[in-house]
Parts: C-alpha cells; sequence; structure tokens
C-alpha cells in the first residue's frame, strides 16, 4: 500500500477525487482553493520559458547543420496543418450530425456582454494575420521570457541556436555547456514542484466544481458529453491511426506511458503544466533530443488539436442555440478562419475561449456577446482541450522523430512495453 500511494499518478488521482468531493459538498471552501491550484501552474510555468529556450538552443546548435533544422521544422509545421485541419473537420461533423444547441431556443436580446467583456476585449489584441505574426517578433529577449510568450522565446531560441552554428564549435561550446548544466538544474527544479502536484490539482478541481456547479454540467450537458466523445474518437481513431500504421505504435501503450502528464492536465486543466514531463518522457522513449526540443514547444503554439475540435463545435454550437444556423458557404469560411486565429491564442489566459471570441463575428450575424452561452460549462472542457493538446504534441514528435530518423524504435518498444 506504501508504495501505491508513493507515486505521483495515484497521487494525483485520489486528489483530484479529493477536489471534486469538496467542490460538491463545501463549495465556498472550494472556491477558497482556487490559488493552490494557480500556485501550481505558476511554479511550472516559471521554468517554462527557459527550459525551452535551452532546449532548442543546445537541439539547434547540437545539430551543426542549419538545413537539418529547417527541414525539422517544416516537416513538423506541415503535419501540424494537417492535423488541426482534420480535427476542425472533425468537430464541425459531429457537432453538425448530433447538433446539442438544437432546442434550446436562447433570445439574443436576453444575452449579457458584461459576463463576457474580458475576453471580448482580449479577442480584439490581434486583428489581423499580420498583426499576428508581428507580434512573435519580441521587444526585447528579456520580456518575451518574463511574459511567458512561448512564440517569442521560440523565436529568438532558433535565431540564437542558428546563431551559435555560425560561429565555429570552438566559441559556441562554452556557451553549450553551460546550457546543458542550466538545463539540468532546471529539471532537478521542476522533479521537487512535482511533488505539489496533487496539491494543485485538488485545488484546481475543487475550484472548478466549486464555483460552477454540477448544475452547469447539466444545463449544456449534451455539448461536453459531444465534445468529449470527438476528443475520444480523435484520440483513439486519428492519433492512434497515425502511431499504428506509421510509427509502429500502440495509443492504449502510448496513452499508459503519459498517463502522470494526462493526469496532471486533468487536474490543473493546463497542458503547460505537463510540458516538462512530456519532454522528458519523449527523449527518455528514444526521440532525440534536438527533435523533442524543437516540436513540443512549436507544437504548444501551432497544433493544437483539442482547441480546434472546441472551436468549431462551440462556435456552431451557438448558432444553433440562438437558431440562427450556419449555411454551408459560412461553415466553410468560420473553418478557413480557424486555421489562423487557432494558433494565435498561445500562451494567452483562457486561450479557447478568447480565440472563439474573436472568430464568432467572422460569420457575420452571430452577436459576440453569444460565447457567454457556453461561459458557465467552458472550464470543464478546458480539460479535455488541454490533454487533446498534450497527446497530439507527443504523438506529433513521434511521427517527426521517426520521419527525420531520430527515434531509437528498440528504446521506445523497450518503454512503451
Amino acid at each position: 500500500m506504501k508504495k501505491i500511494l508513493s507515486s505521483l499518478y495515484v497521487q494525483v488521482i485520489l486528489a483530484i477525487i479529493i477536489g471534486i468531493l469538496i467542490g460538491i459538498f463545501y463549495p465556498d471552501f472550494a472556491v477558497k482553493m482556487k490559488p493552490l491550484g494557480d500556485g501550481f501552474i505558476k511554479l511550472i510555468k516559471m521554468v517554462i520559458a527557459p527550459l525551452i529556450f535551452a532546449s532548442i538552443v543546445i537541439g539547434i546548435a547540437g545539430m551543426k547543420d542549419v538545413k537539418k533544422v529547417g527541414k525539422i521544422g517544416l516537416t513538423a509545421i506541415i503535419y501540424f496543418e494537417i492535423m488541426t485541419t482534420i480535427a476542425l473537420l472533425i468537430g464541425l461533423v459531429f457537432v453538425n450530425w448530433i447538433q446539442p444547441g438544437t432546442g434550446m431556443n436562447v433570445n439574443p436580446a436576453e444575452l449579457d456582454p458584461t459576463a463576457v467583456s474580458e475576453y471580448v476585449s482580449k479577442s480584439k489584441e490581434h486583428k489581423t494575420t499580420m498583426d499576428f505574426i508581428i507580434s512573435i517578433i519580441p521587444d526585447n529577449v528579456v520580456a518575451a521570457v518574463a511574459s511567458d510568450n512561448l512564440l517569442q522565446v521560440l523565436l529568438f531560441a532558433v535565431l540564437f541556436g542558428v546563431g551559435l552554428t555560425k560561429i565555429g564549435e570552438k566559441a559556441s561550446e562554452p556557451v553549450l555547456n553551460v546550457l546543458d548544466s542550466f538545463l539540468k538544474g532546471l529539471f532537478a527544479v521542476i522533479k521537487i514542484i512535482m511533488y505539489l502536484a496533487p496539491i494543485g490539482a485538488m485545488g484546481a478541481m475543487g475550484f472548478t466544481i466549486g464555483k460552477y456547479g454540477v448544475e452547469a454540467l447539466s444545463s449544456l450537458g449534451l455539448l461536453m458529453i459531444s465534445f468529449y466523445l470527438t476528443c475520444i474518437i480523435f484520440i483513439i481513431f486519428i492519433i492512434g491511426a497515425v502511431l499504428h500504421f506509421y510509427v509502429g505504435v500502440n495509443i492504449f501503450k502510448f496513452l499508459k506511458y503519459i498517463k502522470e502528464e494526462i493526469l496532471i492536465v486533468l487536474g490543473t486543466s493546463s497542458s503547460e503544466s505537463a510540458l516538462p514531463g512530456i519532454m522528458k518522457k519523449l527523449e527518455d522513449a528514444g526521440c532525440s533530443k534536438p527533435i523533442v526540443g524543437l516540436v513540443i514547444p512549436t507544437g504548444y503554439s501551432f497544433n493544437l488539436d483539442g482547441t480546434c475540435i472546441y472551436l468549431t463545435m462551440a462556435a456552431v454550437f451557438i448558432s444553433q442555440a440562438l437558431n440562427m444556423h450556419l449555411s454551408l458557404e459560412q461553415e466553410i469560411t468560420l473553418l478557413l478562419v480557424l486555421l489562423l486565429t487557432s494558433k494565435g491564442a498561445a500562451g494567452v489566459t483562457g486561450s479557447g475561449f478568447v480565440t472563439l471570441a474573436a472568430t464568432l463575428p467572422v460569420v457575420g450575424h452571430i452577436p459576440v456577446e453569444a460565447v457567454g452561452i457556453v461561459l458557465g460549462i467552458d472550464r470543464f472542457m478546458s480539460e479535455a482541450r488541454a490533454i487533446t493538446n498534450l497527446i497530439g504534441n507527443g504523438a506529433a514528435t513521434l511521427v517527426v522523430a521517426k520521419y527525420e530518423k531520430g527515434l531509437d524504435k528498440e528504446l521506445l518498444r523497450e518503454k512503451l512495453g
């Protein structure tokens, strides 16, 4: 029993259960537990930017071949676009098939704009594609790291890594040695932080149940069930098929291998909380360190499969609830716009909801205040979004590593069992 309880996997499960029970029976107290979840996520975020910077720089400079770096990056981006397009299409197909919003008959005149004003204002920060591209360039490097803007950190790390390959081995080796020691120190810090994962999961889950209540689940339950079902189908049949036929990996064995990271994401509703762990596990499973260092951070910005499913389903659900059904042309427009806007929410708190508010007006006749319809259950759906994103990026790394011949198949089989 002592050995079982010492497992992080078991501790997080128990913590989530305790958090749910506290949220149901002592909701007022559960709401006050919010700092436990927030504190844990902040501790993880504290090391993510420097972790990504060091990983990417070491990976690129370690390759000593800029062309190879570019090839890996291009392979990853192409794969990301294919998978996010499939995720958007699947969300669109299922929400039109199940029609969870039909019959709700929400009156647009009764929508409360104040409830979602914060998200609407955030959604207007990047109005065009060019604004988004320009925002990737940091005002300065320190500010990018301090603000946890992963896209900006990613850009500078790539440039710095390429720069080190240009100055020669004698000049770059001392820098790489320092960064390597720095990276080992970061993983030691992360190991300490992970002891607090059960407390963070309990606090975050308790707050969610205590704040929004189980009644929020019943009122919009069909949308939630539809969304969770669609995510499960996408993971098992789409990601599972890719891993089985291309990498030769069973999806269920892969999920078992990263079960601790999945549970941490479930408890905290944040895929960032599992970023260090998933990077370490993929390296341990035989993926080349440079590929992990490039694909995972890039995927956290460009390969948001769960968020894509959520965005299409939520947008069409809102149109159904308002009896403002979208035409085929409008749904195709929505799909094309989401291919861009789904990338622009990386690193933004409540990113899925912010992106939904930014995208909804594109279809023309639906008021942006209508996003408030799903506000009450957004937090409950964020777990599935984050878990799907995590699994999708883990699978992407295996695919890119196999394609670029940076995967130790024997070690992978050994780790996955």
